[in-house]
This record gives structure tokens, sequence and C-alpha cells, in this order.
């Protein structure tokens, strides 16, 4: 504690961190449930499409950080698994367009509301009187560090909503 009955700066950031090693753990587990069908930069990608909708595969190397045949390794496994599908991109032919298939967003949407059903289930052992305060302090904290989080497949907890 300070001298004012609060407490200090170290025991925020500890507080901080020790409420979001439980966010990665929650998101560790959603990653763990999809495993066996997906790899991490495989989930990547979907992820990627859910949230920013048809891609080329330009835009998929960037995001992946890999050379443009890593990308297209990746994303021909995604297609030949029924989650990504493959077109002509309408406004230049010359590139390729992958988007999620109903398969591909089914999958997504399943890691994504793992993560909020294992939220919600932390929430709700918390007191109901501190409920409203955590989110609050909550998006606080997510406003002050720019409003929003990464949107790496692998660590973002899900779509707004």
């Amino acid at each position: 504690m300070d001298k004012t009955g609060g407490v200090g700066r170290a025991e925020q950031v500890d507080a901080v961190l020790r409420a979001a090693d439980v966010l990665l753990r929650v998101v560790a587990a959603s990653v763990a449930e999809v495993e066996d069908v997906v790899t991490t930069p495989q989930l990547r990608v979907l992820v990627l499409l859910a949230l920013h909708g048809p891609q080329n595969l330009g835009a998929v190397a960037r995001e992946l950080g890999v050379h443009a045949s890593n990308a297209t390794r990746t994303c021909d496994r995604l297609v030949v698994a029924g989650l990504v599908s493959r077109r002509d991109d309408p406004s230049d032919r010359r590139f390729l367009q992958l988007d999620l298939t109903p398969e591909g967003k089914e999958l997504v949407e399943t890691v994504f509301e793992h993560r909020r059903q294992a939220i919600a289930e932390v929430i709700g052992r918390m007191p109901k009187d501190s409920r409203n305060e955590v989110a609050a302090a909550m998006a606080s904290f997510a406003d002050a560090a720019g409003g929003s989080g990464t949107e790496d497949g692998r660590f973002t907890l899900g779509l707004s909503g």
C-alpha cells in the first residue's frame, strides 16, 4: 500500500500481469481446441480473413511475416481442408482472392466463442458488486493502450460484439 492507502505502481502492474496470464490461458485453451484441425499460422490466416474479409496472398504473407511461397503453402492447406476458398480477385485478375468458407467461419467462431465463454465463467465467479468495476477498469485500460489490441489469431480474444 502507498501513503494514501491505495496500492502502489508495482502492485498495480502485478495485478494486471496476473489478469493477463489468465487471459492468455483462455487463449491457449481455445487454440488447443482446434490444434488437431489447424496449425497456428493457419489459424492466424483464418482470423485475418474473419476480421478483414477477403485477402490476397501478398496480404497474408505480410500478416504472417513470411515469404509469399510460405503463405501459399499455408493457404493451399486451408483450401484443401475446406476452410478457405480461392478465386480470381475481381479487382485484379492477376491475383487470387482468399476468403473463409462457411466451415472456416464456423471454426473461427468456435475459437472466439470458447474464449468468450471462458471469460464469462471467470466473471461469473467474481463478486457481483465487482463486475461492473472490473469491466470499466478493463475498458479504461484498453482505451489507454489505444483502444484495440492485436488481431493476430494466436492472441485476439474475439470479434467485437
